[in-house]
């Protein structure tokens, strides 16, 4: 009896950053979440993942407008840290993921076999999107520091999403930043939006952004890329470089009448503590407004 021989396809990048961090980008959920999509029109919405010998992994994916998902799931076969990763997908088929290190980047390949149900020049060009996605995720941590908070809402994800966003419950909970917090645009997708406040002496300062994302009730999606000193919008020089890219996404999770609202988002290294102590506080604000 025949059989037809596996097509085996690779996909490479080499991103300026050491193993280490590469390596944990590569393997911790809160990191996979982020760059785990070919496209803008996908997201990664859960990830786990048991990372040694028999360990199981499992990336949930979907489009953004909800219409198709799956589960990206599989079995380790081989862990050799920094190095080198085998597993074994569900449909039986092997993947080996290595990492290069060199004195100031990492090159991860990966060697797959093809499915049969998509060309396989489809399938080397998805893989290789992901990776390239992987590149950019990384390259811009480099100068971010990426944070999680979330909390749990007694009510369901339509309140506790449009309360939110809404202009005057907007300016409540984000006082806590700022008490002149407000925000100038739309939230559609693709809509530019700015986030304002004035400081001490009454300058107007804040943020340039648009909605990378909006699906309704269910994430929204924020790319910082300038920022507004004395009034005057700036999008080029050495202050933006440090917010250019930046995002600040919000995840609305219901089950059983209440949500998880979880916030992901990118800071530099001097606002670090400042955000650690101010977002719990602003999302006790959210849970206490969708709850009264």
């Amino acid at each position: 009896m025949e059989t037809s021989a596996k097509t085996i396809l690779t996909v490479f990048a080499t991103i300026n950053a050491p193993v280490e961090k590469v390596w944990e980008y590569w393997t911790k959920p809160e990191h996979i979440v982020n760059w785990n999509h070919a496209s803008e029109d996908w997201h990664t919405p859960k990830a786990e993942n048991d990372l040694r010998e028999g360990g199981k992994f499992c990336w949930r994916m979907e489009a953004n407008d909800g219409s198709m998902g799956f589960d990206f799931e599989g079995i380790y076969n081989e862990i050799q840290p920094l190095k080198r990763i085998l597993y074994t997908l569900a449909d039986d088929r092997k993947v080996t993921v290595a990492f290069e290190n060199s004195e100031s980047s990492t090159t991860v390949t990966e060697i797959f076999e093809a499915e049969k149900e998509n060309p396989a020049k489809l399938q080397q060009e998805g893989w290789q999107a992901i990776l390239n996605n992987f590149k950019k995720y990384v390259e811009s941590a480099e100068k971010m520091v990426k944070l999680h908070f979330e909390t749990e809402i007694n009510a369901p994800a339509e309140k506790v999403f449009r309360l939110m966003l809404a202009d005057k419950t907007y300016r409540e909970w984000t006082k806590l930043f700022n008490p002149t917090s407000r925000y100038e645009g739309s939230w559609e997708k693709g809509s530019k939006i700015l986030f304002l406040g004035t400081d001490e002496k009454g300058n107007e300062g804040g943020m340039v952004s648009r909605i990378k994302d909006n699906i309704l009730n269910r994430f929204i999606s924020i790319e910082h890329y300038g920022v507004i000193n004395d009034g005057k919008e700036i999008t080029t020089g050495a202050e933006v470089e440090k917010w250019a890219g930046g995002l600040e996404n919000y995840t609305f999770e219901e089950k059983n009448g209440k949500t998880l609202l979880s916030v992901d988002t990118d800071t530099t290294p001097e606002y670090k503590t400042y955000f650690e102590e101010t977002w719990p506080k602003a999302l006790n604000k959210i849970k206490e407004i969708c709850e009264a």
